[in-house]
Order: structure tokens, then C-alpha cells, then sequence
């Protein structure tokens, strides 16, 4: 059984949340009120998953976050909070938290975030044994993912951090499909429509640099994402 450590300084908000992931989502759930009890618990106990109210006293969410961070790199962190502020969703992502969820929200989504990060460390953790490579070759181009350089005919593009993201995820699923919802969550963590758009953006960039060689090809496969051809 998964093990959840539960800060949520609204005594019934947790109560609820702790009862409902027990039964429904069948998580060991601990329940703390503040950041201080919380970072206790984290020191002493072994956790899954962390859900972190970002408005607390004694220490907020995001300090709280930051040490829990500090301590341990791979434990999933979801900022539970009021504020809806780009900037506030900005800092949780920089102080390392995998995933941000606004109050008011409804039980049944959390849950859902909630498996699909313990799914992803899952995968994570089975492919320790067999690690990423970090440059491909794409037709007559040379991505090194480590750099986020494509080479190419003694000529060099550097590409953004989300640009190499997204394109790495193309090259690990070369002449197969990556899935809209896949590459969102990966690398924008949200599959909302903003992020989507985002990401079109990015394809087309993406596609532009590898135009000069007619081997290679993004495509949109409808309805279901992309696929990297190379032929």
C-alpha cells in the first residue's frame, strides 16, 4: 500500500481528503495541519507522494516543499492551494514539485493526478537499469539532448529547454506515436488548452530545424499526437 503525507491546514478539508483517498484511492494517508508537523512526519516516516497546502502557518507549503526537495529528490510533490497566480504555479515547479492543483477542485481529479504521478515513477523506476540515452541520431542530424544542439552538416542549432524536452520524447519514440497527453504531462506537467497551444508552437520550431533533410518528418496523427518519421 502507497504511503501519502497529507498537509492540509483546514481541519476538514483533510479530514475529507484523508478519508476519501483511504477508501476510494485505498493510500495510507497521514495527515498533518502545518508545515512544521509536516516536515516532521516527512523526516521520520517513508512516503509515496506528498500533497502539500501552499497557505499554512508556521511554515508555508512552498518552504515546506523546498525541504522536503532538499531531503529527497524522486518523491512526487502536488502544491494544493488558492492561489491561481501564473507566478505561484511558476514557483512550485522551480522549488520542484511535480504537479499543481487550485482549491476549490474536486476529489476525483486529485485522485486521478495523484495515480498518474505514482504510475510515472513506477515506469521511472523499472527503466532504472536501462538509462535514457542522450543523443540520437535523426536522419542526417545529430541531437545531443545533453547540450540541446542538433547538429547538422557542420552547423549547429541550439534549442530551448522545452524545445530539447519535447524533442527527446519525439526521438525515444521514433516512427511511433507520442501522445498529446503524454508529451503535456511530461513536460508542462497540465494537459490544459494553453499548454497545448504552447506546445504546437514548439512543433513547428521543431520542424523548421529539421527541414533540410526530406528523410525526416514530425506528423500529426489525429486525435491521438505525433510521430517523429525517419526513414
Amino acid at each position: 500500500m502507497k504511503k501519502i503525507l497529507l498537509v492540509e491546514d483546514d481541519p476538514n478539508l483533510g479530514l475529507l481528503l484523508q478519508d476519501y483517498l483511504q477508501l476510494k484511492g485505498k493510500f495510507e494517508v497521514v495527515l498533518c495541519t502545518d508545515g512544521e508537523e509536516g516536515i516532521k512526519a516527512f523526516t521520520k516516516q517513508q512516503f509515496d507522494l506528498c500533497i502539500l497546502d501552499v497557505m499554512m502557518p508556521k511554515k508555508d507549503g512552498f518552504t515546506l516543499g523546498k525541504e522536503i526537495r532538499k531531503a529527497n529528490q524522486q518523491v512526487p510533490i502536488i502544491f494544493a492551494t488558492a492561489k491561481a497566480m501564473m507566478e505561484d504555479k511558476a514557483s512550485a515547479y522551480d522549488l520542484g514539485g511535480d504537479d499543481y492543483i487550485t482549491k476549490p477542485f474536486r476529489i476525483e481529479e486529485l485522485l486521478l493526478r495523484i495515480n498518474a504521478l505514482l504510475k510515472r515513477v513506477s515506469v521511472k523506476d523499472s527503466q532504472v537499469q536501462e538509462p535514457e540515452p542522450k543523443q540520437f541520431e535523426i536522419g542526417d542530424y545529430i541531437f545531443d539532448y545533453t547540450t540541446q544542439l542538433i547538429h547538422f552538416n557542420g552547423q549547429q542549432q541550439k534549442l530551448s529547454t522545452k524545445e530539447a524536452e519535447l524533442l527527446r520524447l519525439l526521438c525515444l519514440k521514433k516512427n511511433s506515436v507520442l501522445t498529446r497527453e503524454e508529451a503535456l504531462l511530461n513536460i508542462w506537467h497540465d494537459d490544459n488548452y494553453f499548454n497545448g497551444r504552447s506546445m504546437d508552437v514548439f512543433l513547428s520550431k521543431l520542424r523548421k530545424y529539421l527541414k533540410e533533410d526530406p528523410k525526416v518528418e514530425i506528423i500529426n496523427v489525429h486525435g491521438k499526437g505525433y510521430k517523429l518519421i525517419v526513414n
